[in-house]
């Protein structure tokens, strides 16, 4: 070995780490752990300031009059500690993976989170693989055809996706087709009587899929279809005419002029020149779009017993649950920046003009 392959291979890898994209995700992961920390604060102080009595949402009125009982009450669940203890003893159970127990359920919050969570995430995973399929393809469609009759059809549908309200037209979807037409499957993830599947992910589609179980398959798909399309609509009309706009921002570049030019092949021109540098902003909306699918379910898990977050957090809301109405709020803020870590790490693939920015 010569003397100088060593320090090569150490400049080799101080370069690596000195990379651009490397640079990039290590400042984004700090970011992160820094808001991390910042929404833990937000969801304490949010939640304390609730209008309303916990002991009296919790205790009821008969034992609210016995001054002994509250006082135990509130000592057993650390309410009679300032809200800055109150705070750190917070943050000490997250560093345990501690999130406290459910004054309703009685059970800790992390487990009611691990049988809810699952369950949105399918819900709304599916909602948005559909809208990017349906809602980037439409909008590609609608610009290639510009001021044609199939470009003012996917418009007119994407303004009639963006502007009929979710809670309404997922009664109306149960309604229709549940009820009257009978072609959907009623309420929940799987029929009555079927057992859910062996928990894996907690995502009954992908759990029967793993073990085999292709009856419980069929029965979970079918459940999730129509919440998922109806959750999906408004998003699909926003993706359309976002993906239209920046479709159509690329086409009129000069580098695009100049590959047609060439003579390259339209599938050429549009997959290599087009769609990468106009599937930048199409990330930010879909990443935006999915952290509110997540957090904004609960209408159409309660129109059709979809056993999620958005059920758990309503009742947790109504009962004054503290601690798992912190969970939610915690769980819905590492969702956000998860997606949000994901979309700055697909921006420096896609463009590395924004890894040395």
């Amino acid at each position: 070995m010569s003397p100088t392959s060593a320090p090569s291979r150490r400049r080799t890898g101080n370069r690596a780490v000195r990379s651009p994209l490397a640079r990039f995700l290590v400042r984004r992961i700090v970011t992160a752990l820094l808001l991390a920390v910042g929404i833990t604060l937000v969801t304490f102080v949010l939640t304390n300031l609730v209008p309303g009595d916990p002991v009296a949402a919790n205790l009821g009125q008969r034992a609210l009059g016995d001054p002994a009982i509250v006082a135990q009450w509130r000592a057993d669940h650390g309410l009679d500690r300032p809200l800055p203890q109150q705070y750190l003893m917070h943050l000490e159970g997250l560093l345990h993976g501690d999130l406290g127990t459910s004054q309703q359920s009685h059970r800790p919050v992390l487990d009611d989170l691990a049988e809810s969570v699952p369950a949105t995430l399918e819900l709304a995973g599916a909602a948005i693989l559909v809208s990017l399929v349906l809602g980037v393809g439409f909008g590609v469609v609608a610009a290639l055809r510009r001021d044609r009759l199939s470009d003012h059809v996917l418009r007119v549908l994407s303004l009639v996706g963006i502007s009929v309200p979710t809670f309404w037209l997922a009664l109306v979807a149960f309604y229709v087709f549940f009820f009257r037409l009978q072609i959907t499957p009623g309420s929940g993830r799987i029929d009555p009587g079927m057992t859910p599947p062996p928990q894996v992910t907690g995502l009954y589609t992908v759990d029967a899929l793993l073990s085999g179980r292709w009856d419980v398959l069929s029965s979970a798909a079918g459940h999730l279809a129509a919440p998922a399309l109806v959750l999906a609509l408004y998003t699909i009309g926003l993706l359309t005419r976002f993906t239209r706009s920046a479709v159509l921002e690329v086409l009129g570049q000069d580098y695009v002029r100049s590959a047609r030019a060439k003579g390259l092949p339209g599938r050429v021109v549009l997959f290599r020149y087009v769609l990468r540098p106009a599937l930048v902003p199409v990330i930010t909306v879909a990443g935006l779009a999915f952290g509110s699918l997540l957090s904004g379910t609960v209408l159409v898990e309660a129109v059709f017993a979809w056993p999620g977050v958005g059920q758990y957090a309503y009742r947790s809301a109504t009962t004054l649950d503290l601690p798992a109405v912190m969970g939610v709020g915690l769980v819905v803020g590492v969702v956000y920046l998860v997606i949000n870590l994901v979309v700055d790490v697909l921006y420096g693939v896609i463009d590395p003009r924004v890894r040395v920015s």
